[in-house]
């Protein structure tokens, strides 16, 4: 057997002994006798001693870095792993173990061991070189797997950090027969806290708002005990391309930069080993525990599921450190969506101050509870109150999530004429008619399905169609979850699909509707890829991404009839909204506004279900939403709650007279004004295109009225008004506002 010198040192396999060198990971797992796609029984000693072993010959020790008066990033000479990253300008140790770096992992399952990884930390880089003042180079070549022997690849990566941005390029060529599905880079092998136990969320954009999980000093297990070793997090890009390490005065945006969406990337957080405690999920505040280095691990997965013989270019990665809360992090989204974002063509009359009623015709039960020959009661009922928009659900074809994906009118509602009757009856009246639309679920106990769609349903690797268990209504039974109706994810990857599901569509423009929208756009659960094998793709096909596709062809179809036919959708993800600009939400008290921080003119809808609404209403006043009246949970008339209806036209007018302050113009959240009162209370800013600003102050005391002290930076003449008195008045020293009421004081 060939030497390399190392005398000494007993490898675990009786391998023989050896002098000192460099032995990388390739020639060791050839030594310890693994072949391409065996595998040898080992010790779980023999395991530790050959890891101690190989992490000692990959790093070097020697480090390259980048750095500018932002940020520092170090990497090792031989293992090529991240091993310091700092941001210099206000000292935050993000990364200050090198025994930590990691360079990357993939995941290449063999034929009969799927859980067959490339461990970065295992192999040698073949290269390692800083090619500019700015970029460094990494490239590994054919490293071995853990039970898979050497592996056929080369991945590089380009690291560059420019202006305060860290940027990961990478580039995988798969020379291999497998299919390497994920690959873990760029990886940080700790992610500390600004401060030792300093709060730390992650936060990320979904449902139009931007919810965060806890990172320190507790860490909830989001992925269930049985399925990881470690406590775990992830956020998906499918719903948000961005997530931020937010701290208390600072943080850490990541991005995937492609708003193309080619695949899906999960950004990754790992508390290892462990927590303390299962009550409060308590993160170790010390450097070891039981044995093993404390550290929280985050990498960014990208499943890319690149072929044998392939090559794939990854989704660049991007790092920005930032100073303040979530409105500097989202900062950093903003700055890179202006680069491709497309403003979309959006009807007049929803640029204008107005509001919506959803209305409920018919559930999955056939309850058959408004016949479309009824629609003109309801209709009238919004002319008479200044509505100016309804959402009509349940009209299609077995009801609402009934036999979806038809847009059939149903028999037992009445005629295709009656409803296209009501819907000119509305024009008429000046109510735009809104149909509720679902084109990518199927119902399963359809004919439509097992017909036709079937073919075009999203398949797992076992070649099992996708299913999700539907939706309850009405009735004990559908409420017990007995007979709901279960559906197929159709894939929107499939030209096939989509020439389907625009046929379907073209039914609402014919019926003459003002617009449609689509429920449940920003999802497909529990599908993320189609590994159907006769889609006219090489499987497999990322379903978020034929999203766009789809909804391009549904505008070249309404475009033809009705330049103005409006797309709305369910909380659409901010890449959709260039194909569905009107966004349908639910929000609560504490709902970050996101979306409307993202794009301030965006028409953002949200649900009003309360018989006295006050406090929902006030949050739209402030947060510049268009009122979704829904009495009865969208089964009702709109004089069903008259409360919660009278003060919203107080809301609506009020936003009407200020409405070059409070609805033309941009929306800042809480940034710009200082706002203090003795009870509970909200407030958040606008500025108009003249620099002019206005500030929204929301008593949510129950039952005693507060006063609040408003302060702007170099403020003109300051006004206010209330709901209940529109009129404007100076505003002189503190602001006293009502229970349950809201208050805008504007400058003039």
């Amino acid at each position: 057997m060939q030497k390399h010198g190392l005398e000494g040192i007993r490898l675990p396999w009786g391998c023989g002994s050896y002098g000192t060198g460099i032995m990388d990971r390739r020639t060791f797992g050839k030594l310890a006798g693994l072949a391409v796609f065996g595998t040898v029984a080992e010790s779980k000693e023999a395991r530790a001693q050959a890891d101690k072993i190989i992490k000692a010959t990959t790093a070097t020790g020697e480090e390259i870095m980048l750095q500018d008066s932002e940020l520092l990033v170090a990497f090792d000479k031989g293992s090529g792993a991240l091993t310091r990253l700092e941001r210099r300008s206000t000292g935050w140790k993000i990364g200050r173990r090198p025994e930590l770096g990691v360079s990357f992992r993939m995941l290449a399952p063999l034929p009969d061991r799927r859980a067959n990884f490339v461990l970065g930390q295992e192999q040698s880089a073949a290269r390692v070189e800083k090619v500019s003042d700015n970029q460094i180079e990494l490239e590994w070549r054919d490293p071995v797997s853990e039970h898979g022997g050497v592996v056929p690849l080369t991945f590089k990566a380009t690291v560059t950090l420019k202006d305060g941005a860290l940027t990961f390029n990478s580039t995988l060529q798969n020379r291999s027969p497998l299919t390497i599905e994920t690959v873990d880079y760029p990886w940080f092998g700790e992610l500390n806290p600004p401060t030792a136990g300093e709060y730390v969320e992650a936060q990320s954009h979904s449902y139009s708002a931007l919810p965060g999980s806890q990172i320190s000093p507790s860490f909830a297990n989001n992925k269930g005990y049985w399925g990881v070793d470690f406590p775990t997090q992830t956020i998906e890009t499918s719903s948000s391309l961005f997530c931020l390490i937010q701290a208390a005065r600072q943080g850490l945006y990541l991005g995937m930069h492609d708003p193309t969406l080619p695949y899906l990337l999960e950004w990754t957080f790992e508390q290892r080993p462990g927590l303390v405690d299962s009550i409060d999920s308590l993160v170790p505040q010390r450097e070891q525990m039981a044995g093993r280095e404390v550290h929280l691990v985050f990498r960014a997965c990208h499943f890319v599921f690149a072929a044998p013989q392939s090559t794939k270019k990854f989704a660049p990665v991007v790092l920005r450190a930032y100073d303040g809360d979530w409105h500097a992090g989202v900062d950093q989204y903003k700055r890179w969506r202006s680069t491709w974002y497309v403003k979309p063509h959006i009807a007049p009359w929803v640029k204008e101050v107005h509001s919506w009623q959803q209305l409920q015709i018919n559930g999955a039960e056939q309850d058959y509870r408004i016949p479309y020959r009824d629609l003109p009661r309801y209709i009238d009922e919004c002319t008479d109150n200044g509505v100016t928009a309804i959402q009509l659900v349940g009209w299609a074809q077995g009801g609402q999530d009934g036999e979806d994906p038809s847009l059939n009118t149903d028999p037992g509602l009445g005629t295709w004429q009656e409803l296209h009757d009501a819907i000119q009856y509305a024009n008429s009246r000046g109510v735009k008619m809104i149909l509720f639309g679902k084109p990518t679920w199927a119902a399963l106990h359809t004919e439509y399905y097992k017909k036709e769609l079937s073919r075009y349903a999203a398949t797992d690797p076992f070649g099992i169609p996708y299913q999700m268990d539907g939706y309850s209504y009405t009735t004990p039974t559908q409420l017990a979850v007995i007979n709901n109706h279960r559906r197929a994810i159709m894939d929107t990857q499939c030209a096939a699909f989509r020439d389907a599901a625009t046929k379907e569509f073209k039914k609402t423009v014919d019926l003459g509707a003002d617009g449609w929208l689509f429920d449940e756009v920003q999802h497909h659960y529990p599908a993320n890829y189609s590994f159907s094998p006769d889609h006219g793709y090489t499987p497999p096909g990322y379903i978020y991404g034929g999203d766009m596709p789809l909804a391009r062809q549904f505008h070249e179809a309404s475009d033809k009839v009705n330049s103005d036919f409006l797309f709305a959708g369910e909380a659409p993800q901010d890449w959709m909204t260039q194909y569905y600009p009107l966004a349908y939400t639910r929000i609560n008290l504490g709902s970050r506004p996101a979306s409307r921080y993202i794009d301030p003119q965006a028409p953002i809808l949200v649900a009003v279900t309360g018989f006295d609404d006050r406090e929902m209403l006030n949050l739209l006043l402030a947060y510049r939403y268009i009122i979704s009246y829904e009495p009865y949970y969208f089964k009702g008339h709109l004089t069903s709650f008259p409360e919660t209806l009278a003060y919203g036209k107080k809301i609506d007018a009020l936003r009407t007279r200020y409405k070059q302050w409070l609805w033309d113009a941009e929306f800042r959240d809480t940034l710009g004004a200082d706002v203090a009162a003795d009870g509970r209370y909200r407030y958040t800013v606008f500025v108009t295109s003249a620099g002019k600003r206005a500030v929204v102050v929301i008593n949510h005391e129950l039952d005693k009225a507060i006063s609040a002290s408003v302060k702007l930076p170099d403020p003109g003449r300051l006004v206010f008004a209330t709901p209940e008195q529109q009129e404007s008045r100076p505003l002189e020293g503190a602001l006293e506002i009502p229970p349950r009421s809201v208050a805008v004081v504007v400058e003039t």
